[in-house]
């Protein structure tokens, strides 16, 4: 490495708890010398690259990683709206709590979130304002959460447009500009996709994705209860159509704006509820960094 460090634009993608591989990514570009500069994000991304930015990051680590299997469950506030199963208060209170209210112009390091504007159909960057608002505007995943009313607009996840917002980092002046793609290829090596065995007197993975699944395919007045095992129901097949979407999307935004180096995390690398997995996915997260680095490195 040279003796100066190099500045990054680092773009982190949406894609659920996979965006907990941001955090281990972050780890290691600070670890080998890049001074990260700005960040663009949607969705997970735009929540982790938020907090980074505010300069809280270890301590949404530590949280995150004590996340029981259980806990998940804790954090689902019904709605009870047409629009959204649930309302997210619950968690972005406890955000705002560990982070504290910032705004985002006054962040010491450069911050755009990424949301989507159903009404214009057109993708918003919120890179003033309140840091809050823009995350809980960018982490709106259509029927899961209830949009975010925010400057006049309703506001989704920035993913369902541009789950690898590259575009803001258009107007930096830096060295290298550094992309995560939650929605990778598969896994060629299945050791890295499986789950590590839950401790005593917890629910197992299946366990648990069954119970979320059942808590939002209940409350819904679609949920057929006599329906085929085999069937997926509500929750799985929105999960599943989303991420396909996204899927579709990010191989075209990265092939228009190829950045230097993209760091490919795996789409089945975990579910999107699995953010219990926390400290196994940040360690994914660094390896993959080290791994896409080498050749920039040489």
């Amino acid at each position: 490495m040279a003796q100066k460090k190099q500045r990054v634009s680092l773009v982190l993608g949406s894609g659920g708890a996979r965006g907990l591989a941001h955090i281990g990514i972050i780890q290691w570009l600070e670890e080998n010398g890049y001074r990260i500069e700005s960040i663009s994000g949607a969705s997970m991304g735009a929540l982790v690259g938020g907090i980074y930015a505010a300069g809280k990051l270890d301590a949404y680590r530590d949280w995150v990683c004590a996340l029981r299997r259980a806990d998940v469950l804790r954090f689902l506030d019904l709605a009870f709206r047409g629009s959204g199963l649930i309302k997210g208060d619950r968690i972005m209170d406890k955000l705002r709590t560990m982070v504290g209210e910032h705004a985002i112009e006054d962040l010491p390091i450069s911050f755009t979130a990424v949301a989507t504007d159903i009404e214009g159909q057109r993708e918003v960057w919120f890179s003033d304002g309140p840091l809050f608002d823009a995350i809980r505007a960018s982490i709106a995943v259509p029927t899961i959460f209830t949009p975010h009313l925010y400057r006049g607009l309703t506001l989704l996840d920035g993913g369902l447009l541009n789950p690898v917002p590259i575009a803001p980092t258009f107007r930096d002046f830096t060295d290298l500009t550094i992309a995560v793609n939650l929605n990778a290829e598969p896994a060629p090596n299945k050791a890295l996709t499986e789950p590590e065995s839950p401790p005593n007197g917890e629910p197992d993975d299946d366990d648990l994705r069954s119970r979320i699944v059942q808590f939002l395919d209940g409350i819904s007045e679609n949920f057929k209860s006599n329906a085929q095992e085999d069937e997926l129901g509500m929750f799985e097949l929105v999960s599943r159509s989303f991420e396909t979407m996204q899927n579709a999307i990010a191989a075209v935004k990265l092939a228009a704006y190829a950045p230097n180096v993209v760091i490919k995390v795996p789409r089945d690398v975990c579910d999107a509820h699995e953010f219990h997995r926390a400290r196994e996915l940040i360690g994914i997260g660094y390896r993959l960094a080290g791994e896409a680095m080498a050749d920039i490195r040489r």
